[in-house]
């Protein structure tokens, strides 16, 4: 996390007890992060860096390493449940490192008898050289090779693939075309009609884009998690406002427990995280700092129901 002013990690612990978040992600291994979550129960999506993928990939021994020194100490008090190989590290330049760090990752996870845990990695809308309609989804041919990899290890391990979902970013880049209700979860009725699907928001249709390339590469079988999604509440003066953030994430984690799902893969419930916990200052100014369901002193930036009746 990004702040100079956040509270110290047994207090970010008790506020998700005291709200009931059951999942977190943490993006690197922090270790005062781990210890405040000893015996907490709540399930960790434990992120490599990006500048440790290259030598995880290239050295079995830096992958036993980093076992060694951020999971193995932690378990079982710790309930680490995936470990993801890198943020959005599928990328013209560096895609052919994931799968072989991933690979890297199962050894010395299955080496220490920790074959629960899932290695899987989280990965950007950008590698999508297509996703409108949804059913055109295609990966970019630069990371073809590499997804193609990637979602034959999930599916070896029946692992989920994470991917950040930012409705909020496709309309402020696009107001006239990406209309704010799509994006809200608020449309009426269907915005998109596409091969005998109906898109009554842009989350959903983000998703299936997805699924359909993934298809494209062999990994019909791999299910979607949803690695960040949010709206900021502030630092822009279009669509960046508490209200619209309000009902993004009220609306979101609405659709989320009811477990439809998506049009073309109804009736699955997709793992989603909300980015984030805190308003962050040290990110760069406008909407990046803007983006938590809390301030700093713990009090909530706007009203979340956790717990929606559906």
């Amino acid at each position: 996390m990004k702040g100079d002013n956040l509270p110290p990690p047994s207090q970010v612990v008790a506020l998700y007890e005291d709200h009931g978040i059951q999942k977190v992600r943490l993006f690197d291994p922090n270790p005062d992060a781990l210890e405040a979550l000893r015996g907490s129960g709540i399930g960790i999506h434990l992120g490599v860096l990006n500048e440790d993928i290259g030598s995880i990939a290239t050295n079995s021994v830096v992958a036993d390493q980093w076992v060694a020194a951020h999971v193995k100490p932690y378990v079982p008090d710790v309930n680490i449940t995936y470990v993801s190989a890198g943020n959005e590290f599928v990328t013209d330049d560096t895609a052919d490192q994931v799968p072989s760090a991933m690979q890297a990752l199962r050894k010395a996870l299955d080496a220490d008898g920790l074959s629960n845990i899932k290695v899987t990695t989280t990965i950007a809308t950008s590698v999508l050289s297509a996703s409108y309609p949804p059913s055109q989804g295609a990966f970019t041919s630069s990371v073809t090779a590499a997804m193609t990899s990637i979602a034959a290890l999930l599916t070896q391990q029946q692992a989920p693939l994470f991917v950040n979902v930012y409705p909020y970013f496709a309309h402020a880049n696009d107001p006239d075309n990406v209309k704010l209700d799509y994006a809200l979860f608020t449309a009426l009725g269907p915005v998109v009609q596409d091969s005998g699907l109906s898109y009554q928001n842009l989350f959903d249709t983000i998703l299936d884009a997805m699924y359909y390339a993934l298809e494209k590469v062999g990994g019909a079988s791999v299910e979607l998690g949803v690695g960040e999604t949010g709206w900021p509440s502030g630092g822009d003066a279009g669509a960046a406002t508490i209200d619209n953030a309000r009902t993004y994430t009220n609306n979101l984690i609405k659709h989320i427990a009811s477990a439809q799902g998506t049009p073309k893969l109804p009736g699955k419930l997709i793992e989603t995280y909300i980015f984030a916990t805190f308003d962050e200052d040290l990110k760069p100014k406008g909407t990046e700092q803007n983006f938590g369901l809390f301030y700093p002193s713990r009090e909530q930036v706007y009203a979340v129901d956790f717990f929606p009746s559906v």
